[in-house]
């Protein structure tokens, strides 16, 4: 695919705008992109509106050397700042109109303002939006494909896919008679789409796609659809905010799936993406719009410095300050509690009860708070920034057990990023991410699953009392979740719910301004209170949850006595070496510097293991193989280890005595145990380091599983309390 042509002409491309890339001219001819076809295209933008500008300046320059160039957007352009937010994202659509779009598709973030809305904006624009699985009241919503003819005749057909979340990331009340087709319906949707646009003589086929590569959209990503439909060239995606080095990353460094190039650049335009197709294929890459040496167009520049101007005049005013950051991150607040989470939680609370209404407790969405503020000035474009979607104040009631349900289903993937996570006040719960979740049925016109039975979360207390599933709470929430919004169908389906009608964001600051009078403090902001805890699992994937060692390599895990191989695998049933013990040992003495060099000649100058060697020598640890080796990458048997952690022990001055007296005829291999290691394995026994039923296996390697087992028996059973490492 990626012969000498087409690199040439990625290649001027490369050379015209990459501060950070250079080339010869004598390689290419960097003026000439005659016959060339160049994709521009964004996603997720988010309302960086200031960025539309060198869009379409890089647009009108490739034009200009000869280029056939379309511009494209993956969708979520309407929502996430005032600019583009106030206008319920009607600027969004003027600035993409100025900087001379082609094609757009839907993000979920498109319908946060309701449908109608949605239909009025497709209106406005000078380019289509196509959205082949969008149906309304049964019918396709948008237009499904369009297709374009380049000067040398290539006919590029384009096909636009929204995400199936978006029927419950939007607001369900908003988005009525509304459907996105999921799945293999989605699948077999884009399949028929591709061979409608193949039988109109289309030689490309681009799918314009908002489904991201993210594990909580799984069944419905990219990557999904990818392994399913067959004859996309190229798919450009959205909705994870992933860059191309994530695109990579997702597809093993070939930024492929099956045929097609997949690609994808971030959020908030902070790179601009270009796929160069010739007759011998097509390549991607991204360029950060901070590098572009292109001067921006006038026209567009000038309109959004405007809008931006009428915001700040009307949102820029200081009305409160904060002495602390207030955490907003988008990968904090959907995986765990933060302090901006407790703060708009608390001020839910407030702004019921300053409305007449005594609430036990608040429940917000983490994919619903957007950015975070710094330190410093508060201003109504802060709040507003961080609370874009319009939600109000809503009240639900529901019991203990509803309750229950609601956050089961709302922390379903956790520690995994997840929007619907609940940050809350008035309420303290545990979530135990060992436990698997069990998933029941699709709620109703959701992508999320019911839980079957309630696996995971503890609710330890609520409105300062101790749970009770049979209790009914008064709950104030936002109108989108108590539209039954993310995993939250247990609030739509709550005895009552209704909508106080005001303005989540105007709560937040006058709770800000009235109750904190004016000023979020240290001592009460500065971290999270505690209200959520979350028991987290391992995170290799070769040491399950019902392994019987479990529980032993997370302690080793946890405690830094040591790691796995890779961040996400322990390899259990591998063999420790010689070095790898006694460098254990060294790490869990504090990594002492030894006091003489390492009299082992087999043990290499730069060899990780050369100081913990050394010490381990000169404490009387360990004598070597020989007296002038080591032989450090031999594996160690089990009584060889015990052996060395015997001295380890005497070394540290702890009680051994309980093995002296130790009986161990009574294993069927006790003969197999060495007679300089009989004392060690005594110990061994005595104390409990070494748990064995009918045989001990003294020669026989010592796995890394059985040495997670031996020190956590160890620092258990054998350290003293008052000097163990905590935990």
């Amino acid at each position: 695919m990626k012969t000498k042509k087409l690199l040439s002409l990625l290649l001027a491309l490369v050379m015209m705008f990459s501060l950070t890339v250079t080339a010869t001219a004598a390689e290419t001819d960097e003026d000439d992109l005659n016959g060339a076809i160049v994709i521009l295209h964004t996603n997720d933008v988010h309302g960086a509106i200031s960025e539309y500008a060198k869009v379409a300046a890089l647009k009108e320059t490739y034009e200009k050397m000869g280029a056939y160039v379309l511009l494209m957007d993956a969708g979520d352009f309407s929502q996430g700042d005032p600019v583009v937010s106030i206008s319920e994202g009607a600027t969004a659509v003027e600035l993409m109109n100025l900087a001379g779009y082609d094609v757009a598709t839907t993000g979920n973030h498109e319908f946060d303002y309701g449908y109608a809305n949605l239909a009025k904006l497709a209106g406005e624009a000078k380019f289509p939006i196509t959205a082949a699985n969008v149906l309304y009241k049964g019918k396709t919503a948008f237009e499904e494909n369009v297709t374009f003819t380049s000067p040398t005749g290539v006919k590029i057909g384009v096909f636009g896919l929204a995400t199936p979340e978006t029927a419950t990331k939007a607001n369900p009340a908003k988005i009525k008679d509304v459907k996105i087709l999921a799945g293999q319906s989605m699948f077999d949707c884009a399949q028929a789409q591709v061979d409608a646009l193949k039988a109109d003589g289309c030689d490309v086929i681009i799918c314009l796609g908002h489904l991201g590569i993210d594990a909580e959209s799984t069944g419905n990503r990219s990557i999904d659809l990818l392994e399913k439909v067959e004859g996309i060239d190229i798919f450009i995606d959205g909705h994870s905010h992933s860059d191309l080095n994530a695109i990579m990353a997702a597809t093993n460094d070939t930024g492929m799936v099956g045929d097609t190039l997949l690609t994808s650049t971030g959020t908030k335009l902070a790179n601009v993406g270009v796929v160069v197709i010739a007759a011998d294929g097509a390549v991607t890459m991204q360029f950060a719009t901070d590098d572009l040496i292109v001067t921006p167009d006038k026209t567009v520049s000038d309109r959004a410095a405007a809008i931006q101007k009428e915001i700040n005049d009307d949102y820029g005013t200081v009305f409160a300050k904060t002495e602390v950051d207030l955490n907003g991150v988008k990968g904090e607040v959907r995986t765990g509690e933060t302090n901006l989470g407790d703060l708009i939680t608390d001020a839910l609370v407030w702004g019921a009860k300053d409305a007449g209404i005594k609430v036990d407790a608040a429940v917000t969405n983490g994919g619903g708070i957007r950015a975070s503020i710094a330190k410093g000035d508060i201003t109504k474009k802060d709040i507003n920034t961080v609370l874009p979607f319009g939600n109000t104040l809503s009240i639900v009631k529901l019991t203990g057990a509803e309750l229950l349900e609601a956050l089961e289903a709302s922390t379903y993937c956790t520690p995994e990023s997840i929007g619907g996570f609940p940050h809350v006040s008035g309420i303290v719960f545990t979530v135990d991410t060992t436990k698997a979740f069990d998933a029941g049925d699709l709620y109703p016109g959701s992508t999320y699953h019911a839980p079957k039975s309630i696996n995971r979360v503890t609710i330890q207390s609520v409105g300062g009392k101790a749970f009770n599933p049979k209790t009914t709470y008064t709950i104030a929430t936002n109108d989108f979740m108590a539209a039954g919004g993310d995993t939250y169908y247990a609030f739509k389906a709550a005895s009552v719910n209704y909508d106080l009608g005001i303005p989540m964001d105007e709560v937040v600051m006058d709770y800000i301004k009235e109750y904190l009078d004016g000023k979020v403090t240290y001592e009460n902001y500065a971290y999270p209170e505690g209200r959520i805890t979350i028991i987290k699992g391992l995170p290799f994937t070769d040491v399950a949850v019902d392994a019987p060692y479990y529980d032993a390599v997370k302690y080793v895990y946890e405690n830094d006595i040591f790691k796995g191989f890779t961040e996400t695998t322990f390899g259990p049933d591998s063999t420790m070496t010689r070095g790898q013990m006694v460098t254990v040992l060294w790490r869990m003495n504090g990594s002492p510097e030894p006091k003489a060099d390492c009299p082992f000649g087999d043990v290499a100058a730069n060899s990780p293991f050369r100081k913990a060697i050394a010490w381990a020598a000169e404490n009387g640890l360990t004598n070597g193989y020989t007296p002038t080796t080591f032989v450090p990458g031999q594996a160690i048997s089990r009584q060889q280890f015990l052996t060395i952690l015997y001295r380890y022990a005497q070394f540290k001055g702890y009680d051994v005595s309980v093995g002296e007296s130790t009986n161990i005829l009574s294993y069927e291999d006790a003969a197999q145990v060495s007679e300089v290691f009989i004392p060690a394995m005594q110990w061994a026994c005595g104390s409990g380091v070494l748990v064995a039923e009918k045989t001990l296996t003294p020669t026989a390697p010592a796995l890394r599983y059985q040495v997670a087992e031996f020190l956590a028996n160890f620092c258990q059973k054998v350290v003293p309390a008052e000097t163990a490492k905590a935990a």
